[in-house]
């Protein structure tokens, strides 16, 4: 933004020169911060913190081995499983020490930034990574196994997305499968099935984005009476309550989104359990965030979703080019869209492609929490201008009532 776009504000920037090792002891620093942060919160609350490796037995005992130290078996009335994941490596292209082939891990520790990088799989981490480093230079080639544009999302965010992340020079190619990878004078070759051809592109660094995967290899005793399917996902019920009393599991290593805010409330809702109290998640109201550039964010279902189950719904949409303070900020590109149910016009879902989005989202799925409609948002008074105010109108809009957009006719019958 600053070499591009400043100059529409009547700012003049010169040369900008990044500086990565300084950006790089900040982020180290930061999260330095934050993990100091938790130990201080875990002082202060009496919890006493063990390092090493825990494995779970029978009878609600651990196994724990400290770092450098011998095995000891702890006991307690209540364990809870929270061991989170790891990314998931793939045979084609083998992680490399010298650090030209890395997993997500390894991409944020790049010493400079890489004239030339690929990108293998286009799903939420592959695409933070490729426009963080697209943003600070490198040139960026994502190669992507399936033939659709980020599935998960709804299709309409989908496809803006695709057009604003190739307006930035990402070259995203789907249906590329990786076949393998050869690294020779510090960089790497990567081969590929596209369109039925064989096709191969050279890279000064390739990130392996294709996801994760619970981290439970070693973990349970064969008696602990846990059950964990083939693909190392722990069994629970709607409370995570294991197949093995007293025995908890949240997070990555349990059913649902792989995501840090989904793992807290987990954590907090069995902690309450044991408390004795009765506190439970709502799963169908927690939003999905990607840090891109713009941002990308979403909560319930989606317009295909919603489609697909045969429920009759409304639609509407406000773009950020026709918000005041988007227009101010010189950040226009994307909008809001909001599904409603036809008949009760109950809140179905919500999705966001532009600034702060995964804040606006936010405000939607407390609306969807409380069983909103759209007209109850509609009723709402937002401040203006801010970029919230795409909510409201996209809100309006799901009855053809937005004030600052043309509405669609209503068909004549």
């Amino acid at each position: 933004d600053a070499q591009k776009h400043f100059d529409v504000h009547g700012i003049s920037t010169g040369e900008v020169n990044i500086d990565v090792s300084t950006m790089l002891a900040r982020k180290d620093q930061i999260v330095k911060n934050l993990t100091m942060g938790v130990a201080g919160l875990f002082k202060s609350n009496g919890v006493e913190a063990l390092e090493g490796f825990g494995k779970v037995l029978a009878g609600k005992k651990v196994e724990f081995t400290p770092n450098g130290g011998e095995a000891e078996t702890l006991e307690a009335e209540n364990v809870i499983i929270a061991t989170g994941s790891v990314p998931v490596n793939i045979p084609p292209t083998p992680l490399d020490e010298a650090g030209i082939i890395v997993d997500s891990t390894g991409a944020l520790e790049f010493t400079e930034v890489p004239e030339r990088l690929g990108v293998v799989g286009a799903g939420v981490i592959g695409l933070e990574l490729g426009s963080v480093w697209g943003r600070l230079g490198a040139q960026v080639t994502v190669l992507e196994a399936q033939d659709k544009f980020l599935h998960v999302a709804d299709q309409a965010v989908a496809k803006e997305a695709q057009k604003l992340f190739t307006k930035q020079g990402m070259d995203i190619r789907l249906g590329a499968r990786v076949t393998g990878s050869e690294i020779a004078d510090g960089k790497v070759t990567v081969k590929f099935l596209e369109g039925g051809e064989e096709k191969e592109e050279v890279f000064d660094k390739l990130i392996v984005a294709v996801g994760r995967r619970p981290f439970t290899e070693g973990l349970l005793a064969g008696d602990a009476g846990v059950n964990m399917d083939e693909r190392g996902f722990i069994h629970v019920d709607e409370t995570c309550q294991t197949s093995a009393p007293g025995i908890w599991a949240i997070g990555d290593v349990v059913r649902g989104p792989m995501l840090a805010h989904k793992a807290s409330e987990e954590g907090v809702m069995v902690a309450e359990r044991i408390a004795g109290h009765k506190a439970q998640m709502n799963y169908d109201v927690i939003p999905s965030v990607i840090y891109t550039h713009p941002e990308i964010a979403w909560v319930g279902k989606t317009e295909e979703e919603v489609k697909a189950e045969g429920e009759a719904y409304n639609v509407g949409m406000f773009p950020f080019a026709a918000n005041g303070r988007a227009m101010a900020g010189a950040d226009t590109d994307g909008f809001v869209k909001i599904v409603a149910h036809a008949e009760t016009d109950r809140i179905l879902g919500a999705s966001v492609i532009g600034p702060n989005a995964g804040d606006l989202c936010q405000q939607v799925v407390v609306a969807m929490e409380f069983g909103s409609s759209a007209e109850d948002i509609g009723m709402m008074v937002f401040a203006h201008p801010t970029v919230s105010e795409a909510v409201h109108e996209a809100a309006l809009a799901v009855h053809n009532q937005a004030i600052h957009k043309a509405n669609r006719r209503p068909k004549k019958k």
